[in-house]
């Protein structure tokens, strides 16, 4: 099984909200609220990677690296021949902060979520407990290591 490796960053705000990008998932054709984030290139550090991604799609270029809390594999028929993806999500707190990079092109909006809205929501999440997930992220901080999510 071909994986395709990535990072995504869980980029909350001093008000502990969190941005996302709504995808139409080519695995369900349903749209997806997910963390921003992309694939690993060769010779690219987790770190290396965030940081160009972040700074291509959101326009964020100073911000300090947070800790890997969660992982999730995701099988689904890619380009390039890949099975699906393996993710691994960084913590990442930043300032008040308004995107302006450019969106990959499957990103059809992008907004910023408190806790309340997302539970309050009928949309679909990756990972697809991302409120309870969030929110004991939010209570407890980071784990002691990085926790397998599921889809």
């Amino acid at each position: 099984m071909r994986l395709r490796q990535a990072v995504r960053a869980l980029v909350l705000d001093p008000s502990d909200r969190i941005l996302l990008d709504r995808w139409r998932s080519s695995d369900c054709g349903a749209d997806v609220w997910a963390a921003p984030g992309g694939g690993i290139e060769l010779g690219e550090s987790h770190e290396q990677a965030l940081r160009r991604e972040l700074a291509e799609e959101l326009g964020l270029a100073a911000f300090e690296h947070g800790p890997e809390v969660w992982r999730r594999v995701h099988l689904f028929g890619m380009l390039g021949g890949y099975d699906g993806q393996q993710e691994r999500f960084h913590l990442v707190r930043i300032d008040v902060f308004q995107p302006t990079g450019t969106p990959d092109e499957g990103v059809l909006e992008r907004r910023w979520w408190t806790l309340a809205e997302l539970f309050a929501s009928q949309e679909r999440f990756a990972p697809r407990r991302l409120p309870e997930l969030l929110a004991t992220l939010l209570r407890d901080g980071p784990p002691g290591e990085p926790m397998d999510v599921g889809v």
